[in-house]
């Protein structure tokens, strides 16, 4: 018996397309009514290609590496949240069993985050004691994951003492030889960059993505929008400079002074990439210190910055799913669906009160 799933009111496919009507046979979607489309079970609302959030770490938590039951509950969590791909940008744990089960996000795997000893968070990736062995890798994450290497790009360097402050952590040649190790092995990277300092060496490197991109200037962010560069702001986490300033006290007097600035000039930062016209992604960072299933409230922040809302939409729906190749509403793609009772393009505050999540033609 083949299963039939109507789906009406509006069905929004991208920036210049809604239909009406559509319908899912089997777990698929065609735009063409099917044979028992007359007595199929209706979902009426607002409905949407499935939200992505492309920077979200399943496995990741607090200290590092959690157990798959706690996996399973964050990967539910993104899911019921109507996030239903997930780039995710780094995770100690092998998450590839996500991907064999049905009932959870597509997973896009950037394999481990790639960092230095002391130079990172403690148990998030893997730390490399020879910065000359970075494009191997890179390479190695490649071919681990799905086509998406993450490089930690800076972070504070403590040897320093109270001059201490955020520091590139790898010379500008060997991150042109890891990133073109990336390209050959078919993998793009993304950079985890705070700092203005990490931007030009990534820059001239060829880097594919930039996360978080706080100490971006206005050339930089010129030339990332005329590269078509993806920035993630991930503004839920940049609210979090303020404790880090606090955290780093008089000990680190510097570093605690630029995340303050990058903390409050964060919303102005936000607006400049969009309007230079810069791709903007969506990411909650979930995992670590922010919750999954945040992925809602990081859109609610880029609004409050001054993004307008139907551009935060289509950024964590179908722009970003058309940057990652992967199909949103389109005859013959797998029924990855959110439905709302409100247009989310007005409101972005509906995107956090789903009625309906449809993955792979199934009502979670």
């Amino acid at each position: 018996m083949t299963d039939v799933l109507h789906l009406t009111g509006t069905v929004v496919v991208d920036d210049a397309t809604e239909l009406t009507d559509a319908w899912v046979v089997d777990g698929r979607l065609t735009l063409t009514a099917p044979a028992g489309a007359d007595h199929a079970p209706t979902l009426t609302g607002w409905v949407l290609p499935g939200l992505v959030d492309v920077h979200c770490h399943v496995g990741l938590g607090p200290h590092g590496e959690v157990d798959h039951e706690e996996a399973l509950v964050q990967a539910k969590a993104d899911r019921d949240a109507g996030t239903l791909l997930i780039r995710d940008a780094g995770s100690p744990m092998d998450n590839r069993w996500v991907q064999e089960r049905d009932d959870l996000p597509r997973l896009i795997r950037a394999g481990h985050h790639l960092a230095r000893p002391k130079r990172y968070l403690r148990h998030y990736g893997l730390e490399l004691d020879d910065v000359a062995d970075l494009p191997e890798a890179v390479a190695e994450q490649a071919r681990f994951g799905d086509g998406w290497v993450k490089i930690v790009a800076d972070w504070i360097d403590r040897s320093e003492g109270a001059d201490s402050d955020l520091r590139p952590l790898w010379p500008a040649d060997v991150l042109t030889d890891a990133i073109a190790a990336a390209h050959e092995n078919g993998a793009r990277v993304t950079a985890h960059a705070f700092s203005n300092e990490a931007i030009d060496p990534l820059l001239d490197a060829g880097v594919d993505g930039i996360e978080h991109g706080t100490g971006m200037d206005a050339d930089h962010i010129a030339e990332v929008a005329r590269r078509g560069i993806p920035v993630t702001p991930t503004l839920l986490q940049v609210g979090h400079f303020g404790t880090f300033a606090e955290q780093a006290g008089e000990r680190y007097p510097r570093f605690a002074a630029r995340m303050r600035r990058m903390h409050t000039r964060r919303y102005e930062q936000a607006l400049a990439f969009h309007d230079a016209g810069v791709a903007l992604l969506m990411g909650s960072d979930a995992g670590g210190t922010i919750a999954h299933g945040s992925l809602p409230d990081e859109l609610t922040e880029v609004a409050r910055a001054g993004v307008p809302t139907r551009d935060v939409v289509a950024a964590a729906s179908w722009r970003a799913r058309r940057i990652l190749g992967v199909p949103g509403i389109e005859e013959g793609a797998s029924a990855d669906l959110v439905v709302y009772d409100a247009d989310p393009r007005t409101d972005v505050t509906v995107t956090a009160r789903p009625t309906a999540v449809v993955l792979r033609g199934r009502l979670v």
